[in-house]
């Protein structure tokens, strides 16, 4: 069974289900802090916390430490919160692992257990006994109901165009958007909403030359402007020409979907709800909220014939190879023949 996404969890908390055992996997680390947060506001009121809410790294514990630490009973409170982090840190076949296995059979009713595990592979017996919750980076509508509410919580108040592009500028880093969010509310305040000309000056990224921006001009075959952008968007903090290009094959993909449909019969409204109902399922990686993406693929799919797609998705994929080898030097120069193949591919059809 698939574990709960952030979304899904928080909604359980907000409805005062608490489970027993919680375990936590998954990369995005900003996530885990804040759902730990959450449980333990939802497990104790702030005057209990003192003697009933421990917090302990894996390594400093063994067999015994943690028998007693997951035993011991609330002080003048109805239950406690232990919260484990790093299992990685246990060797395989320790005994802490028995003793572990042997709680989540029984498990205390007034402790709500909380385990923390970096790891690809979840541990089997504790998926098997506890609510398992997969925090990995957010995208599209689940990225920008985030954002939404650090932005309400900062104080700050941002216009809709401003913060879509404050999300296009920084990706889906959330502890990048987090901290542009707190230095435009430091910088701004709640004196007045924030604007794009804000953001960009604050961001340091204009708006017209994001990430998002570049893959939009490829999609639309603006071969003058995608090559123009290559030059703006490369150096930008935390960009790549691997993730440009994967950004992008990401939406020919979506686009080839988008084709595929249409050359089903699907057109117009049908088909935009048959894209949104696609990526609420898949949640593929990126900025854009889905409605955005799935308006943008079905305007697409007149510039762009079945053959066309698969031909630049292989030369898409060709470009990854070229640009993850130890021996590129140039990344922009990669993309930029990336680009004019396509209009190469486009003239001798």
């Amino acid at each position: 069974m698939p574990g709960l996404v952030y979304d899904a969890a928080r909604r359980e908390l907000g409805r005062n289900n608490l489970a027993p055992v919680y375990y936590l996997t998954g990369s995005e680390e900003i996530l885990k802090d804040e759902l730990v947060a959450a449980i333990v506001n939802a497990a104790l009121d702030p005057q209990d916390r003192d003697f009933n809410l421990d917090i302990r790294t894996a390594g400093d514990l063994d067999g015994e430490s943690l028998h007693a630490l997951v035993e011991t009973v609330p002080m003048l409170a109805e239950r406690r919160v232990v919260v484990i982090r790093g299992l990685e840190q246990w060797r395989k076949g320790a005994k802490v692992w028995e003793v572990l296995g042997r709680y989540l059979r029984s498990p205390s009713a007034t402790t709500v257990l909380v385990l923390l595990h970096a790891t690809e592979e979840p541990d089997a017996e504790i998926l098997s006994a506890s609510t398992h919750v997969v925090l990995e980076p957010l995208s599209g509508d689940d990225l920008h109901r985030w954002a939404r509410a650090h932005v309400a919580a900062a104080g700050v108040r941002l216009e809709p165009a401003a913060l879509a592009h404050l999300l296009r500028a920084v990706g889906d880093d959330l502890a990048h958007v987090q901290a542009e969010i707190e230095k435009l509310a430091g910088a701004i305040g709640d004196d007045r909403p924030v604007t794009v000309d804000d953001v960009a000056q604050f961001v340091g990224v204009r708006h017209g030359e994001t990430l998002e921006d570049w893959v939009t001009a490829v999609l639309q075959r603006d071969v003058v402007r995608a090559v123009r952008l290559v030059d703006l968007v490369l150096p930008q903090p935390g960009i790549t020409g691997v993730r440009m290009i994967t950004a992008l094959g990401t939406e020919l993909v979506g686009v080839r979907l988008a084709r595929a449909l249409a050359d089903h019969g699907l057109s117009g409204r049908r088909l935009e709800q048959a894209l949104l109902a696609e990526l609420r399922q898949a949640r593929p990686p990126g900025a854009r909220s889905w409605a955005d993406l799935a308006s943008s693929w079905t305007a697409a799919i007149s510039r762009w014939t079945g053959a066309d797609l698969d031909y630049a998705i292989e030369a898409a994929l060709e470009t990854d190879t070229a640009l993850k080898s130890t021996t590129v030097s140039d990344e922009g120069g990669l993309l930029r023949g990336f680009i004019l193949g396509l209009r190469g591919q486009d003239r001798a059809a």
